[in-house]
């Protein structure tokens, strides 16, 4: 997922599940690796029904099937930490005298012709949803990816880069799906990442010169897939999956996490706004994801765009109340900082102070420790406090992928707590916001006294965040 200011490539636009395990989930240790030439995919159709919210979580009873029993789905042994759905790329990056022509056709011949031999390898880079599990991983989560990967060099490539981060792949197709494809429909999707001299980017694949998603022959969820998504705490969906997976198809997505009680996260990202303008389905389709999701992110723009309200404590309070399981809606200010919207509380935390190098991936990263901390049960301003340290120290290297943050790199900035304090902008963000909630800013400073704002030293927060980021691997209980 990037965040650069982009050129868009991009034309406008119930059953009970199976409590039948295939034997490799059976272990609930199991750790999900890479399949490769194995790789399975599908899915189950939602066929429009909406999707039910129980008051308590589904309890299915036990059901005694042959010599194994298998208890209810809510009860299933959770030992995935995050699981990311579709959205997983090969990145090209190149530089270019300059960007592509606007006019589609002329577009497309400029991908075909990038397209014609594959580029050196040192250009290439594990893209899209890759960027979440990788930075998840560095601080010590388990994490599965669930797409689809192409049996080909670029898709043993995504496959390596991610075994040896520790990072398994569960297919999303089954065989008899892409029996009759074409070649090319079933391949790894490739993003061309353009850079011209001036450091603009553009961004494009294959799926920007198609009205139907990508990977729009697959039609339903696999056993497997629907295992992993079990056993995930957390399952982790963008707005860029539109662009790769049916709207049905993440929807039976969506209706597996809710029935089995993993948490949602969803980054409905640039194409929020065209997708709730956009057709029926995927309206529905992102109108749900927007009011299942525990936890929502955006960035401000994105906020703004979704709700009609510029202020982005407003638009995240107006999230918060059109959702069903909302509990977080956190808005990201770009280098200002970042705010958490609860039901009873506003939570504020400036960024740091860093020599900004690329911006691709913060989001990302940022969504890994937001992850962590919600996993983990940090206090608020202490999961914003990572979280901006872990999306700064992704925006001093080069790229994604691989060069997101690593955990001695978060370590590092947290140590030299250089914050980016703004004073006049965060009174001007809150404004009338401070009467009506419990509100929390992150300082440097913390002046005693009768303020009606509740100010955290930063020094406590990185002095109980540290040691906690040493152990993160083994950290299993709840930080008070």
């Amino acid at each position: 997922m990037h965040h650069h200011t982009t050129i868009s490539f991009k034309p406008s636009s119930n059953g009970l599940f199976s409590l039948n395990p295939p034997p490799i989930f059976q272990n609930p240790s199991f750790v999900i690796r890479p399949l490769r030439n194995k790789l399975r995919y599908s899915i189950l159709n939602c066929r429009g029904i909406e999707i039910p919210l129980p008051k308590l979580r589904p309890r299915l009873n036990s059901i005694n099937n042959g010599s194994t029993k298998f208890t209810s789905i809510a009860a299933a042994v959770k030992d995935v930490d995050i699981a990311t759905l579709g959205n997983l790329c090969v990145d090209i990056v190149l530089n270019v005298p300059q960007l592509p022509p606007k006019p589609l056709e002329q577009r497309k011949a400029y991908m075909e012709q990038l397209s014609k031999s594959p580029p050196d390898k040192r250009y290439w880079e594990a893209g899209g949803n890759c960027n979440v599990a990788i930075a998840a991983a560095r601080l010590g989560l388990h994490c599965i990816s669930i797409g689809h990967v192409g049996d080909e060099i670029y898709g043993r490539f995504l496959i390596d880069v991610l075994s040896d981060e520790g990072i398994g792949i569960v297919g999303m197709n089954e065989h008899s799906e892409a029996l009759n494809l074409s070649s090319s429909d079933n391949e790894t999707l490739l993003c061309w990442v353009l850079v011209d001299p001036s450091q603009r980017h553009g961004f494009c694949s294959r799926a920007d010169f198609s009205a139907d998603p990508a990977f729009s022959w697959m039609s339903r969820l696999s056993t497997e897939v629907k295992m992993a998504i079990r056993k995930s705490k957390i399952l982790f969906c963008n707005g860029y999956d539109f662009d790769e997976l049916s709207p049905s198809l993440l929807e039976s997505a969506l209706e597996c996490a809710v029935e089995s009680g993993t948490s949602i996260f969803f980054d409905p990202g640039p194409r929020g706004k065209s997708l709730i303008a956009g057709r029926r389905e995927e309206q529905r389709t992102i109108g749900k994801l927007l009011r299942m999701s525990e936890v929502l992110l955006l960035t401000s723009e994105e906020a703004a765009s979704l709700t009609d309200i510029n202020d982005p404590i407003l638009a995240g309070q107006e999230l918060l109340n059109n959702g069903v399981c909302t509990k977080w809606v956190i808005v990201k200010m770009g280098p200002k900082g970042s705010i958490l919207i609860t039901k009873s509380s506003i939570t504020c935390a400036p960024a740091f102070k860093v020599n900004i190098i690329d911006t691709v991936g913060c989001g990302d990263s940022f969504v890994a420790a937001i992850a962590f901390g919600f996993i983990h049960d940090l206090p608020l301003s202490y999961t914003l406090t990572l979280a901006n340290a872990v999306g700064a120290a992704t925006a001093t290297g080069c790229g994604a992928g691989r060069n997101v943050a690593s955990l001695g790199k978060v370590r590092e900035l947290l140590k030299e707590s250089n914050l980016n304090e703004d004073d006049k902008f965060w009174d001007e963000v809150l404004n009338d916001n401070v009467n009506s909630r419990d509100l929390t800013i992150l300082s440097n400073m913390v002046v005693n006294g009768n303020s009606q704002v509740n100010r955290v030293s930063l020094q406590k927060v990185v002095s109980e965040v540290l040691p906690k980021l040493e152990f993160s691997p083994k950290m299993t209980g709840s930080f008070k």
